[in-house]
């Protein structure tokens, strides 16, 4: 499914996007790899060169998603250089911890900037690029909490319930050209996710939570998540805690849920 197929993975440089660079790269596909920190996407890229990658397909393109003003230059180099973009993977995001009573409305900005604006403009500017081509895979790492609320998480809920709702309407527009949409919904993964979340007053959280150091292993979930894509799976739910069980509880007994959920908070 993805040999010699361009994806272009955004967030790359650690995390689900680093797990999901080497799982691509097994399955023979040309990499764009992007994310703010350039020395960290070397050194994915020599971690991509040494289970196998070609040097050739292989291509850094630093990017900052909340700098929208120099994002078409961006898409231009991408596309240029191999004459296509097959896959869009929307991986960025930052999180948050913190109660909204002290959360400064800077904060809230700055997580929807990363998290749904960053996505959303880099989408706008990449679908017609697949449109013309008549085919393209477009994905975004949502979350759990893009279908549940949380304590200490009401700007990142938010936001990714914002990108559940907007990759999920963009489906119904694309699909009559061609155009794959996923939605990935993590649970508690073991990343830095937590260590680089905002506390209230945009400063980092800086330490690890117990439920994201108990999580599923990253390799673990890029591979679920690769399989999801495989099957062509519209929505791909992956951790192996008790918050997958949420889910199902909001779909069918939805107060039992917001009555835990009030319980934990």
């Amino acid at each position: 499914m993805f040999s010699d197929q361009v994806v272009w993975l955004t967030g790359a440089s650690s995390g689900i996007g680093e797990a999901l660079a080497y799982e691509m790269i097994g399955k023979n596909a040309k990499l764009i790899l992007s994310s703010r920190r350039k020395p960290e996407l070397e050194r994915v890229r020599e971690g991509c060169l040494q289970r196998g990658a070609n040097a050739e397909d292989i291509l850094i393109l630093p990017l900052d998603v909340t700098d929208e003003a120099a994002m078409p230059a961006v898409v231009d180099e991408a596309y240029r250089q191999w004459g296509r973009i097959d896959m869009l993977l929307n991986n960025a995001g930052i999180s948050q911890r913190s109660l909204c009573v002290d959360t400064d409305m800077a904060t809230y900005r700055t997580l929807f900037d990363v998290d749904v604006f960053g996505q959303i403009a880099l989408t706008k500017l990449v679908l017609p690029i697949m449109i013309e081509q008549g085919t393209g895979h477009l994905a975004v790492t949502a979350s759990v909490a893009g279908k549940i609320g949380a304590a200490k998480r009401t700007g990142y809920c938010a936001a990714k319930h914002a990108m559940m709702g907007f990759f999920d309407a963009l489906r119904t527009e694309v699909t009559r050209h061609g155009i794959h949409v996923t939605t990935i919904t993590p649970g508690y993964i073991r990343t830095a996710i937590s260590e680089n979340a905002l506390k209230g007053d945009g400063s980092v959280f800086g330490e690890t939570d117990k439920n994201i150091a108990g999580g599923m292993d990253v390799s673990k979930c890029a591979q679920v998540i690769m399989r999801g894509f495989e099957k062509g799976k519209y929505e791909i739910p992956v951790g192996e805690g008790i918050e997958m069980k949420a889910l199902l509880l909001k779909r069918f007994f939805p107060n039992k849920l917001f009555k835990m959920a009030e319980k934990i908070g």
